[in-house]
C-alpha cells in the first residue's frame, strides 16, 4: 500500500536522523570531553569511535534503500550499497558533489544539473526537502526514477555540518502507473469501438428487418454475441481467445449429440481481440443462418468446421472452412442481410479478411481466409 510505503521511509528517515544525531552528538566537544573523562586512555577512546562508526556504517549498507551522506560543502562523505547500485558506479568520496548519479533528470526528462538537484537545495537552504521526484542515469544508459528525503545535519551548537540523503527506487510504481495509463486509454478506445459496432449492428439488422420482432430478435442475438466475445477475452490475461472456443461458444447449443452433428478440426490458435471480435460476429452469423435457414434447421443436418494456419513469419493467414450437409435446399438470398453485409465488407474493412460464400445444392460453404499478426502462430493445447 502507498500509505505503509511511506510511512516505513520516515520512519527509516526518523530513525537515521536520529542516529546520526546522537553520533554528531557524541563526537561534539562536549561529547569528547565526557568520553575522554570515561576512558582509561585516548586511544580507548579512539577504538570506541571506530568501533561505533563501524557499527553505523553497517547499519546505513544493511538498509533496503539507497543512503549517503555530504559534508556541509556538499562533498559525498559516504554511500552504502544500496546507493552504488541504483547510481551504477562509486563516486569518489570528498570529491563527488551533490549526487552520484551519472547524470540526473527532472520526470518530464528535463536534464537536472547536479548543483540544483534536491541535495544541494537543501543544503544551501538548509532545511528538509520533501515531495521531490527525479531520475537518475547510469552509466550504462538505464534510467532510475526515485524519490529523495535530503535532510540537513547540525552539531550540538546547530551549526550545520552535512546532510544525509535517502533515495528510494520507485521503478515498480512508475511502471504500474504507465500501465494503467495504458489500460485507460485502451478502455477508452474499445468502449468507442464497441459503441460505434453496436451502431453498425443496428442499423444494419433495422435495414434488413421487415417486423419489430424480427429487429428484436436478430439484434438481441448479435450483441449477446458480442457480448460472449468480449466475456471470453476478459477472461483471458493477454486478451486472446482461442478459435476452437469462439466456434464452441456459437455452436455447442445446436449439438444435439447425433453423430457428426458440429464438427470441429484445426490447430490450436489463440486469436487477439481486433481479430477475435469481427470473427467472431461472422460465426454467430454463419450460425444463425444454419440455424433458421440451413443444416441446423433440421434433424440430420450438420455443419463441419476445419481450419488451417499458414504460419509464414512476415504473412501468417488462418483459412476457415465452414460446411454444412445434408440440410434443406437452399439458394442465394434474395436480399442482402446483415449478415452477407458482414462476410462480404465488414470483415475486410476492420481485418482485411476475405471471404467466400457458396449456395450448393447439398448446403452453404464459407472460405474464409483472415491475416494475423506477424506475432501470431499456432500455440500447444
Amino acid at each position: 500500500m502507498p500509505g505503509a510505503s511511506m510511512s516505513n521511509q520516515d520512519l527509516h528517515l526518523t530513525l537515521l536522523e536520529s542516529e546520526f544525531s546522537r553520533v554528531l552528538d557524541e563526537h561534539s566537544t562536549g561529547s569528547r570531553g565526557e568520553s575522554a573523562r570515561k576512558s582509561n586512555s585516548p586511544g580507548e577512546a579512539r577504538l570506541r569511535d571506530r568501533t561505533r562508526d563501524r557499527r553505523f556504517r553497517q547499519l546505513l549498507d544493511a538498509l533496503p534503500a539507497a543512503v549517503y551522506t555530504t559534508d556541509a560543502a556538499g562533498r559525498i562523505t559516504f554511500y552504502n550499497e544500496a546507493a552504488a547500485e541504483l547510481w551504477g558506479c562509486r563516486p569518489e568520496l570528498g570529491k563527488s558533489e551533490w549526487c552520484g548519479s551519472w547524470r540526473l533528470f527532472w520526470p518530464d526528462g528535463t536534464p537536472l544539473p547536479h548543483d540544483q538537484c534536491p541535495m544541494a537545495v537543501a543544503l544551501k537552504e538548509n532545511r528538509a526537502i520533501r515531495g521531490a521526484e527525479a531520475i537518475a542515469e547510469r552509466p550504462d544508459g538505464i534510467r532510475v526514477p526515485f524519490i529523495p528525503f535530503p535532510t540537513p545535519l547540525h552539531d550540538a551548537s546547530g551549526t550545520l555540518v552535512g546532510a544525509v540523503n535517502m533515495l528510494v527506487d520507485i521503478t515498480d510504481r512508475k511502471r504500474a502507473e504507465d500501465q494503467q495509463a495504458l489500460l485507460v486509454r485502451e478502455l477508452h478506445h474499445r468502449v468507442k469501438n464497441m459503441l460505434a459496432t453496436v451502431q453498425a449492428i443496428m442499423g444494419s439488422t433495422a435495414r434488413a428487418s421487415t417486423t419489430i420482432e424480427e429487429f428484436q430478435q436478430a439484434f438481441t442475438g448479435r450483441i449477446m454475441a458480442l457480448a460472449r466475445t468480449h466475456s471470453s477475452l476478459a477472461e483471458d490475461e493477454w486478451q486472446a481467445i482461442s478459435l476452437r472456443n469462439l466456434l464452441c461458444h456459437e455452436l455447442e447449443p445446436y449439438d444435439d449429440g447425433s453423430p457428426g452433428r458440429v464438427l470441429l478440426d484445426g490447430p490450436a490458435v489463440d486469436l487477439p481481440s481486433a481479430t477475435a471480435i469481427p470473427l467472431g460476429m461472422a460465426i454467430h452469423e454463419l450460425t444463425t443462418n444454419a440455424v433458421k435457414h440451413g443444416a441446423l434447421s433440421v434433424l440430420g443436418g450438420s455443419v463441419a468446421v476445419s481450419w488451417t494456419l499458414m504460419d509464414e513469419p512476415d504473412h501468417p493467414e488462418l483459412t476457415i472452412e465452414w460446411v454444412e450437409r445434408n440440410g434443406p435446399a437452399i439458394g442465394p438470398p434474395t436480399r442482402r442481410g446483415f449478415g452477407s453485409q458482414l462476410l462480404e465488407r465488414v470483415l475486410s474493412n476492420q481485418i482485411g479478411a476475405h471471404a467466400m460464400v457458396s449456395y450448393e445444392p447439398e448446403g452453404l460453404r464459407a472460405h474464409l481466409r483472415v491475416p494475423l499478426p506477424c506475432r501470431m502462430s499456432a500455440s500447444v493445447q
